[in-house]
């Protein structure tokens, strides 16, 4: 009879852990980027199997990917997008819609160029680069991928270049200045280049 309160309790906790678990599902936006179906060869035959690559983010400034594979497609995607959501990434956005500079990302045979752009400018990129921008809730992107079109490599090297992205924050906190120092040494450097080129 002792028993009967904890045993309440246990499931009361267990359901709340996994109503949790279900909010943080919710706010995450999963793409499937790529499906590719695999053999195994054995006694008797192929055995056929299918491998997702799955883009996972929050549509505020995080994402992650993840691979998975199985016997059938929903399992291969289910597994893909848990991959995905154990390894988020955080990327600083400016004005929460683009990057604050350009970057540059390799991965293997596959290289990819991300530049900042204006306002309006929309996602001005291919296949597996845009679904990762899409998931990661940036808005002006303009994005070039060089040498292999491969969208594991291009995947991969996106997340390379992200992952170098720095805010002008970590950058003043690194140089032990302040954001507004560093900014208005970035606006008059932005203004001389202009006189220059104007002369």
């Amino acid at each position: 009879m002792a028993r009967e309160p904890h045993s309440g309790g246990g499931g009361r906790s267990n359901r709340d852990r996994r109503d949790n678990r279900e909010e943080r599902d919710s706010e995450f936006v999963d793409k499937l980027v790529h499906i590719n179906r695999v053999a195994k060869v054995v006694k008797g035959g192929r055995r056929f199997g299918f491998a997702a690559l799955v883009v996972v983010g929050d549509q505020k400034g995080r994402v992650g990917f993840g691979h998975g594979k199985a016997r059938e497609v929903p399992e291969a995607i289910r597994k893909a997008t848990e991959a995905a959501k154990r390894g988020l990434i955080r990327v600083p956005l400016r004005e929460g819609r683009t990057l604050h500079h350009d970057v540059n990302g390799r991965w293997g045979a596959g290289k990819v160029i991300l530049r900042a752009a204006p306002q309006g400018t929309g996602i001005i990129a291919g296949g597996p680069m845009r679904a990762v921008f899409e998931t990661l809730g940036m808005q002006d992107v303009v994005a070039k991928s060089l040498g292999s079109s491969n969208p594991y490599n291009l995947v991969r090297a996106t997340f390379s270049a992200l992952k170098n992205e720095d805010s002008p924050r970590s950058v003043a906190a690194r140089r032990g200045l302040k954001v507004s120092t560093l900014q208005s040494r970035r606006r008059d450097a932005d203004l001389s280049d202009g006189a220059g080129a104007d002369s």
